[in-house]
């Protein structure tokens, strides 16, 4: 028990335990963070209408005997108050650097708010009614199979071990001064911060983070990696800001800029690489730390999903829907503004980023050490053939579109093109006429499978297969490559 009071645990969805909890405590106001995507704020909506049904009695002299509780929004959850932008959302930015260098120059981040001593008595007779302050429920009760990491980092909820992480990174093994030279690291719990989980769920706040980097500067040193550390919160910034300029555009395949492509949903393709089984020792690795632990690396995150995008051609929002079943770090506006970042479909002016396997191997894994910990397969193989065990170990099931010179330079030559076009005002790879329907199957908390229509709604989630589709327990963010500064969000 802190400062007073426990925590309430009630099983069940917003808009029916929050007005019958108002309702037995007699509250007046229901406080709440205010979201920005169109499923939360469906919730927003109902929890409103539920609360409207319950009466309270009227304090005070008036003629109207009973009072509906209200919902109260707060914004929160961001480096820069919305209030505070130096723009609002309908000219917001759509490059990111832009948006960065307005943030910085002109709007300010505000300082934690101080916490009260105490949150009052405990409401004994309410309690009575609710029975009492309730058990938080385990994966059994949730009809979940437990599941237990054995390798990989592991996290623990909660605020005070977000708040220990922070101590433990920045002031105990004193990382935050390498931060930026460690960060695209994929082994280990130190190559990175590894905030995203708690920030997306609420259990660390970025102005914190931000405050504790300050503090660090003025105690230690400041460097380029205290400010990087900034500059990923502000990514995080960026991506819901935007959530909020996109709308459900964020979730077509076509994306914000309407880009016309073409996308295959091939189930045995996309299985290989979900599984862990497409050939390529440092995608499949990376999906095997994903399946086993929830979490990836922000440079294994870019790996994968250029895989997915570029030499598999695969529908962009299977991949965004498989992290956002299994990400301990998940939520909307991150995943699948960087999804949409990493197809070509959103707010990277280069629609044709790709990262080479093989590059990025022998960058990022030189000797193989991140593969052979995941695909143990690999460990009786000499180093340098971790990454390419060729006939030791399964086959490819694609071959990489863009290991060829001649292939390489035609791609760069498109992106310059691009570029071009973009900074004249020239919009380029466009359907104006708009995107075909694409009929898919979708379904929706649960409801009825039926023919739906990814252009028109938010999320009609496609059906794809996992063996734990509710793993998660938090909401996140990955990255994706840019130019030097333009890497994806998230302190992953």
């Amino acid at each position: 028990m802190e400062r007073g009071l426990n925590l309430l645990v009630k099983r069940g969805r917003p808009e029916d335990i929050l007005p019958s909890i108002s309702k037995a405590f007699g509250a007046h106001t229901v406080f709440a963070q205010k979201e920005t995507c169109s499923e939360e704020l469906q919730v927003e909506k109902q929890v409103s209408i539920g609360l409207q049904q319950v009466k309270l009695p009227q304090n005070g002299p008036s003629d109207q005997k009973t009072t509906h509780p209200k919902l109260q929004l707060v914004w929160g959850s961001t480096l820069y108050h919305i209030d505070d932008l130096p723009f609002d959302s309908r000219s917001l930015p759509e490059i990111y650097t832009q948006f960065r260098k307005f943030c910085e120059s002109m709007s300010s981040i505000r300082e934690c708010c101080k916490l009260p001593v105490s949150l009052g008595p405990s409401p004994t007779n309410s309690l009575n009614e609710m029975d009492g302050w309730g058990a938080i429920p385990s994966l059994g009760d949730l009809g979940i199979q437990e599941f237990k990491a054995v390798r990989g980092m592991h996290f623990i909820g909660g605020e005070s071990a977000a708040l220990g992480r922070v101590f433990e990174y920045f002031w105990k093994k004193d990382l935050l001064r390498v931060y930026k030279e460690t960060r695209n690291g994929m082994l280990g719990p130190d190559y990175s911060t590894k905030f995203s989980p708690w920030l997306a769920s609420g259990s660390l706040s970025p102005r914190y983070v931000h405050a504790e980097v300050k503090r660090y500067e003025k105690n230690r040193l400041a460097n380029d990696s205290t400010y990087w550390v900034q500059f990923e919160l502000i990514w995080r910034d960026y991506f819901r800001f935007l959530s909020i300029k996109c709308g459900n555009c964020l979730f077509h395949l076509d994306g914000s800029r309407k880009v016309v492509a073409k996308w295959s949903q091939d189930q045995t393709l996309f299985d290989s690489w979900k599984g862990g089984l497409t050939g390529y020792p440092l995608i499949d690795a990376n999906m095997k730390e994903l399946s086993e632990t929830g979490f990836m690396s922000n440079r294994g995150r870019q790996i994968v999903c250029s895989f997915l995008v570029r030499d598999m051609g695969i529908d962009w929002r299977m991949g965004a829907e498989w992290f956002e079943s299994f990400l301990l770090d998940y939520d909307p506006c991150s995943n699948y503004g960087n999804w949409t970042y990493g197809a070509g479909v959103g707010s990277d002016p280069r629609e044709n980023r790709y990262f080479s396997i093989p590059k990025q191997a022998k960058t990022y894994d030189p000797e193989g050490d991140y593969v052979s910990y995941w695909l143990p397969e690999l460990q009786h193989l000499p180093k340098d053939k971790r990454n390419f065990p060729g006939n030791s170990y399964i086959k490819p099931i694609v071959p990489l579109k863009f290991e060829n010179t001649t292939q390489r330079k035609l791609l760069l030559n498109k992106n310059e093109r691009s570029k071009k076009a973009n900074q004249s005002g020239t919009l380029t790879n466009r359907n104006p006429t708009g995107h075909p329907a694409v009929a898919v199957k979708w379904r929706k908390y649960g409801q009825k499978i039926v023919e739906g229509n990814l252009k028109t709604r938010r999320k009609a989630k496609m059906v794809v297969s996992h063996k734990n589709s509710m793993m998660h327990c938090d909401n996140g963010s990955s990255k994706m490559e840019g130019k030097k500064y333009e890497s994806m969000e998230g302190l992953a």
